[in-house]
């Protein structure tokens, strides 16, 4: 046995040439049939995606998925709020807060809350898991609560 009369267990087989004249068997039209999109050099059928991203509103200036990525804007409620609502000695969470109606619930889940300085507070409230500003923070501890 000598390397130059070593043979392929299978043998090679080149793909089919189309466009060479009849006797191949792909001359001619080269099978694509005759005339229309399909039948063009370069053809791409636009895809059935295409047609439905085509329907959806065009989202200006940050992409078509850039908005997802923004954090959805805390509610925000003023410390006048917490002083009609709640009683001395509360302590006010999100919960407490959708029980009592003064957020709304976004797609079923607890809305970001912030609390702003906006009116006036007599009453000691302890504020739990909610962010507040500072003029809200400082209403709030001067009335004897605290901001956690």
């Amino acid at each position: 046995m000598q390397l130059h009369t070593l043979k392929r267990k299978t043998e090679n087989k080149g793909s089919k040439r189309i466009g060479r004249g009849r006797a191949s068997g792909k001359g001619k039209t080269a099978g694509r049939g005759t005339k229309g999109q399909n039948a063009r050099a370069g053809h791409k059928k636009r895809p059935e995606i295409r047609e439905q991203l085509k329907k959806l509103p065009k989202l200006r200036g940050r992409g078509v998925h850039g908005l997802r990525s923004i954090v959805a804007p805390a509610e925000v409620l003023n410390v006048s709020s917490l002083e009609r609502a709640f009683a001395p000695g509360d302590t006010i969470t999100v919960a407490l807060l959708l029980e009592r109606g003064l957020v709304h619930a976004r797609k079923g889940k607890q809305p970001r809350v912030k609390l702003l300085g906006d009116g006036e507070l007599t009453k000691k409230l302890a504020v739990q898991g909610i962010s507040a500003s500072a003029s809200a923070k400082q209403k709030i501890e001067q009335a004897g609560g605290s901001v956690a």
